[in-house]
């Protein structure tokens, strides 16, 4: 048996990167999938990728997959997406927030109108999603969150500073810190259920995906210190599928939790040779 054999699984920012390689794997366990993103068809978009592309991809594959598109900064559309999803598939098991917006751009500069738009994909997105599907959840008795994180929520903490380098990547951090906290806050709120997990997820090294190249974070999608997605996906397969008293509250690391659960032999990065975040160690 698979390990999402019968479930019902919403993936945000399924079109390229990690949520595709999430949308895939777990489709190739079992689960029907209902990729989301806002763009649908190759050249709709500086990046190569496309919801088209990864349902091709998981039909080619013998899997089960539909493709819905949404702007999740929105709670009209959010609210449509889980609609579409459950008109296609009946109620929702599984929740991955992948879906993510940033701007590289220092705080002082940072346009008002972009700030509060990537809060809206960041934060408020993966919250209205949530409050969207937990009656699902609620009414089975069973169901996983999973809210894709990053290293960025980690600080630099207090000075003095030897490194003042602005790189634009506070409104992000900030973002994504807050996106931890929001999940042990839920996964707090949701223990009384007995079956529901949430989770974060952050990769142990940087993805290299068509963004974090255009970002120059990696050299290329073949960077040898980079991670693939694929260990992102194997991860949020088995916080979405493990017992929820095992992952419930877990804020971890893609290679940490992997070791942990004897899926891989040997780790790097954030979680395996370096602290992850507050949230990761508490």
């Amino acid at each position: 048996m698979k390990r999402l054999d019968g479930k019902v699984a919403i993936v945000t920012g399924a079109s390229r990167g990690i949520g595709q390689a999430i949308a895939e794997l777990f489709a190739a366990n079992g689960a029907k999938v209902v990729c989301a993103a806002r763009t649908l068809n190759e050249g709709q978009h500086i990046y190569e990728g496309s919801l088209a592309r990864t349902v091709a991809a998981i039909r080619a594959a013998g899997g089960e997959a539909t493709a819905v598109t949404a702007d999740i900064s929105t709670e009209a559309e959010c609210l449509k997406l889980v609609e579409a999803a459950r008109a296609a598939y009946g109620p929702i098991d599984v929740l991955v927030n992948n879906a993510a917006l940033n701007y590289y751009i220092p705080t002082m500069d940072y346009p008002t109108g972009r700030w509060m738009r990537a809060f809206a994909v960041n934060v408020h997105g993966p919250f209205i999603l949530s409050k969207a599907v937990l009656p699902d959840m609620i009414a089975k008795g069973h169901g996983a969150i999973v809210n894709i994180s990053s290293g960025a929520a980690i600080g630099p903490g207090r000075g003095p500073y030897a490194d003042q380098a602005v790189r634009g990547g506070v409104l992000y951090g900030a973002t994504k810190a807050a996106l931890e906290r929001f999940t042990q806050g839920l996964a707090q709120e949701v223990a009384q259920y007995g079956g529901i997990a949430v989770s974060a997820l952050s990769p142990s090294q940087v993805v290299p995906t068509p963004g974090t190249v255009h970002h120059k974070l990696v050299t290329g999608m073949d960077d040898p210190k980079g991670e693939p997605p694929r260990m992102m996906a194997d991860a949020a397969l088995l916080l979405a599928s493990e017992p929820a008293p095992k992952v419930n509250g877990r804020v971890t690391y893609s290679q940490q939790i992997l070791l942990e659960c004897g899926w891989i032999k040997s780790g790097h990065g954030r979680g395996v040779e370096t602290p992850g975040s507050g949230y990761s160690q508490v």
